[in-house]
């Protein structure tokens, strides 16, 4: 409530930038906690029986809760479909029977509702119990994380922990998968496939990628995701001339040597995409035994990197491996751009007198390059932490290793 007054009374016509970034923070706060008591209201409205103005504020426990016609009341009253109002409930007594945590994170605008739902969707194939020991892992620390950043995160813990359960999640899924087109309002058409096996995506939209790129012309006016979309395409049709690649579709793994060995069940790890089932990230090893291996040796207990290397075919730059090893991600905060699909830029320019040593690299996709190099954003490297400085004068700080 006193956040809510201050924030009534701001002018922000006498407020720099600096300080309108702090307002959009608080209000960012205060509409968390608003939405938190819209849907502890919506929990409460459902178990409510039948009455008028004069009723008593009784309550019906679970044993007489209908989950049928409960969202009914909600989507009237809020002019809601039928889908709605059962959607908003269903998140309602996820956040506050459910999942109280998440609920008390939200009302303190510790979260905002975005993180709330990713949390909700992550653990909404677990039992009750399993599901908040996953959030009591994840919660304290989300408001910190992009909602990608989070959702890796508790893909990392649901495969961790609860390995069992998430094999057969993950075959329910692939028994889902499908492919639908349906038209456009003007004229064009998608094309989507769902529930696909995600290590075999990755792969395909590297090689994708790798096509388009090599489809460039000198003239050509295309963006990447036009001639992406036009390689694929072809592909399905048997149209044009391809370019051909040595690569069919690589997919950059990570995952420690116990997993490979089947001495545990940790995840492996997709950079870009996420985490994989210990079962997958073998299986991608078994698919791939003759393609080019980057292999990197960390710590067991800091995950500091100690060695790196590839195996076959023509290695990259040591340097480039080494950063890329140490710095799996862009460096900018929040960004989850793999670093081998990033540019390697130096921390202090050559024209300040950085040096082209691993200390003065760090990965940056080519859109962050960019922000560095052509707005007022700075960046400073303060150890093992890059520290950037927004024009308005907010410090961020990221390690360039969380995914």
């Amino acid at each position: 409530p006193e956040l809510a007054v201050m924030l009534g009374e701001v002018d922000r016509s006498r407020l720099n930038g600096h300080f309108l970034v702090r307002v959009l923070q608080a209000e960012e706060r205060q509409a968390a906690h608003y939405q938190a008591r819209r849907y502890a209201t919506m929990a409460e409205i459902a178990h409510c029986p039948p009455g008028s103005e004069t009723s008593l504020p009784d309550r019906v426990g679970w044993d007489e809760f209908d989950d049928e016609f409960a969202p009914a009341e909600i989507a009237t009253a809020l002019r809601l479909t039928r889908r709605g109002g059962d959607i908003e409930l269903g998140v309602a007594i996820d956040l506050w029977e459910r999942l109280p945590r998440v609920g008390e994170a939200l009302n303190s605008g510790l979260i905002d509702v975005r993180r709330a739902k990713k949390m909700i969707n992550a653990t909404c194939h677990l039992t009750e119990d399993d599901a908040r020991h996953v959030v009591d892992k994840v919660v304290d620390g989300a408001g910190e994380l992009t909602t990608g950043q989070l959702q890796t995160r508790l893909r990392n813990v649901v495969l961790t922990d609860h390995a069992d359960t998430e094999k057969e999640h993950y075959q329910y899924g692939l028994e889902q998968r499908s492919v639908e087109a349906y038209q456009n309002p003007d004229g064009t058409a998608n094309l989507v496939a769902s529930s696909l096996p995600g290590d075999r995506v990755a792969a395909m939209m590297r090689r994708l990628t790798e096509l388009a790129k090599t489809a460039q012309t000198p003239d050509d006016g295309r963006g990447i995701d036009q001639r992406r979309a036009d390689v694929l395409t072809d592909l399905l049709l048997g149209d044009g001339n391809l370019p051909s690649t040595n690569n069919r579709g690589v997919v950059d793994l990570r995952v420690d040597l116990e997993t490979l060995a089947g001495l545990n069940e940790a995840p492996g790890e997709i950079p870009g995409w996420g985490a994989v089932l210990s079962d997958i990230a073998r299986q991608i090893a078994l698919d791939n035994h003759d393609g080019e291996w980057r292999y990197t040796v960390t710590h067991p207990d800091s995950g500091a990197v100690l060695a790196d290397g590839t195996t076959r075919r023509r290695p990259t730059a040591r340097q480039e491996r080494w950063v890329q090893a140490r710095r799996p991600r862009c460096a900018f905060p929040g960004c989850r751009m793999p670093a081998r699909d990033s540019d390697l830029d130096h921390t202090r320019s050559r024209t300040d007198g950085g040096h082209t040593v691993v200390e003065n690299l760090e990965p940056l996709c080519r859109h962050h390059h960019r922000l560095k190099h052509e707005t007022p954003w700075q960046l400073r490297r303060v150890d093992d932490t890059y520290v950037w400085t927004s024009p308005l004068g907010h410090t961020y700080t990221t390690n360039g290793q969380s995914p």
